[in-house]
């Protein structure tokens, strides 16, 4: 039935704009081919509210930091008290790793590796706190806290809290006060060349630059995490992902001064699906291409998502000089309340203290869907697609997209982006299809060709 009508509007573009035939049959191959891409979902893990190890047939051995000297006070080191008690229960099969519920553990840059032992499950119930300044850092770790690597089949589950202590770094920042040096900070968590990782239920919050990291790693699923800093905390990505393949971010919330979620080179076959975002800058894709670099990423789909008071809403971004691809990308069933910025690609990205330079070469953008988009927006341009004009982006489909300004009209911008649009689009999208390069259409739509979609196209699933 999609197809049916999708056939039948695309006619009319045929017969109301000269499109030709094989140009409507490469759009419809293209929007099928951006439905057909997901990634499941995974029911093969069980979580459970009540610990593992005190359930009925259920063999686990309990490995308590406590039991290898933690304090638990938030005063005292508990380092290595955590590291004993990481080589026992990495090295135990069915193990326990518990952090207790009501204790606030004091934990330094610490790394913890595997491989682990078979069914090693991490229950945080308390709090981990770093220490709080950054010139006592450990200089061997400068961009971590805690840091876990070459797992595979681990679980993290629990109700506690990774709190990373960063008011001082942030006030140390060059984005806070431009007389700072530039430099890197620690990210509070870190999956890194992994496998087959479940996190579940934690609260990472107050983290010295990004929140929380998943590196080289494949099969991860993220769900009922909330992530948290002030609005105004430099560099706090939400949940970063680089080089990284099939992961899931379910049932998210997260509230920082920089991305929600950010997707950058060598990640693939991404799910985002029900996540809350605000305050920040939105979702990114990117940055890509920074000094020259190759960025690549594809098949990204995000669900069921709620952006509220953000800098910026669907991004994705890229820097001049760079090289690579944005391909296959599908945004759909998103709301939006406040946000600047709702529908944004950038391909003259430029977070630098330095005037960027302009450069022909650019990260590739194309094939790009933003379906069922609705809400408000501060920005008079609700939807930019400013694309370079020597690797122009192609393949942009806009529909059903409702954006509101309350106090003012809102339009599209285009510059060296193609594409179409089909049932409501508002501000109309015309600019994708017309054959100026820079092109900007304001809040005027061709209500016939808006008509002839019917209502179930609204109501779509993955």
């Amino acid at each position: 039935m999609f197809k049916f009508f999708l056939v039948s509007f695309l006619g009319l573009l045929i017969a109301a704009h000269g499109v030709a035939e094989n140009r409507v049959y490469d759009d419809i191959a293209m929007i099928e081919e951006l439905e057909s891409f997901d990634i499941e979902e995974g029911n093969d893990v069980e979580f459970s509210e009540s610990p593992l190890w005190t359930r009925e047939h259920v063999s686990k051995i309990l490995v308590n930091v406590d039991a290898f000297g933690a304090a638990g006070d938030g005063v005292a080191d508990d380092t290595q008290a955590f590291l004993s008690a990481w080589d026992k229960a990495c090295s135990t099969p069915k193990s326990v790793l518990l952090v207790p519920q009501g204790r606030s553990y004091l934990v330094n840059a610490t790394r913890f590796k595997g491989p682990c032992a078979d069914k090693l499950l991490i229950q945080i119930d308390g709090t981990i706190v770093a220490p709080d300044e950054p010139k006592n850092w450990d200089p061997k770790n400068p961009r971590n806290w805690l840091d876990f690597s070459k797992l595979k089949g681990v679980l993290f589950q629990g109700g506690g809290i990774i709190d990373g202590s960063g008011s001082k770094w942030w006030a140390s920042s060059c984005k806070r006060n431009k007389s700072n040096p530039c430099r890197g900070a620690p990210t509070a968590l870190t999956i890194d060349s992994s496998s087959s990782v479940w996190v579940k239920g934690l609260t990472i919050q107050n983290s010295q630059q990004m929140h929380f990291t998943i590196s080289r790693s494949q099969s991860v699923r993220i769900i009922d995490v909330q992530v948290s800093a002030p609005e105004d905390s430099p560099n706090t990505d939400g949940i970063h992902i680089t080089d990284s393949t099939n992961v899931l971010l379910q049932n998210c919330k997260i509230g920082t001064g920089d991305d929600c979620i950010s997707i950058v080179s060598g990640s693939s076959n991404i799910k985002m699906k029900t996540i809350y975002c605000g305050p920040g800058h939105g979702i990114s894709i990117g940055s890509l291409g920074k000094d020259n670099s190759s960025g690549i990423v594809t098949k990204v789909v995000l669900d069921s998502a709620f952006l509220r008071g953000t800098t910026n809403g669907l991004r994705i971004k890229t820097w001049q000089g760079g090289s690579g691809f944005v391909r296959a990308v599908r945004y759909q069933n998103v709301r939006m309340e406040d946000v600047a910025n709702p529908i944004l690609i950038d391909q003259f990205y430029c977070d630098s203290p330095n005037e960027c330079k302009n450069q022909t070469s650019a990260v590739q953008i194309s094939q790009i869907m933003y379906r069922n988009i609705s809400g408000t927006t501060k920005s008079a341009k609700a939807m930019k697609f400013a694309c370079s004009d020597s690797f122009p982006c192609n393949n942009i489909v806009v529909s059903n997209i409702n954006l509101e300004k309350k106090d003012g009209t809102v339009e599209t911008y285009c510059n060296s982006a193609t594409g179409f649009g089909y049932g409501t689009v508002h501000p109309a999208a015309d600019c994708l299809s017309s054959s100026d390069k820079e092109c900007i259409i304001n809040n005027t739509e061709n209500e016939e060709l808006a008509e002839a979609i019917p209502e179930d196209l609204v109501h779509t699933e993955l």
